[in-house]
């Protein structure tokens, strides 16, 4: 296979890839917010109310669950990436410069996997994505490009 071919075929599959990408760290943050907000998966529950840590759960908990499903992905993503750089600042920062020293290693990894989300949009496999379709039995990039015809 040629690099041309090659670079044909995975782009033709970026939406897709991309699509599973954000499933995934919307999984992984809302498992965040889950055991910051409930106490599960081996976590105790931060106490209701307790500044910021609840709050950062909430928020982990909702956003997660926007950008899993791929709806109002960039504003989500937007939130998201703010309040892990606010984590990493805040409570990792002044342990050292960087992550493998100060322990942000995930707050880092999610803030900028969120950045990436909120400037390329939701990829492939989105809620909204996958109901326009069924509804209308075509994809809606079509049915844009039908519109603006």
């Amino acid at each position: 296979m040629t690099t041309s071919r090659l670079n044909d075929w995975l782009t033709a599959r970026q939406p897709l890839v991309l699509g599973l990408f954000r499933m995934v760290l919307g999984l992984l943050f809302t498992t965040e917010g889950a055991a910051t907000v409930f106490g599960v998966l081996g976590r105790k529950a931060s106490p209701t109310g307790d500044w910021p840590f609840w709050y950062a759960g909430v928020i982990e908990l909702i956003c997660g669950a926007l950008v899993l499903l791929g709806v109002a992905t960039r504003g989500a993503a937007f939130l998201s990436s703010g309040i892990m750089a606010f984590a990493y600042f805040t409570e990792h920062q002044q342990d050292g410069l960087f992550p493998l020293q100060n322990g942000g290693l995930a707050p880092a990894l999610f803030c900028w996997g969120f950045l990436l989300l909120v400037f390329s949009g939701p990829g492939g496999l989105s809620l909204p994505g996958l109901v326009g379709r069924e509804r209308h039995g075509r994809p809606a990039a079509h049915r844009a490009t039908e519109v603006s015809s």
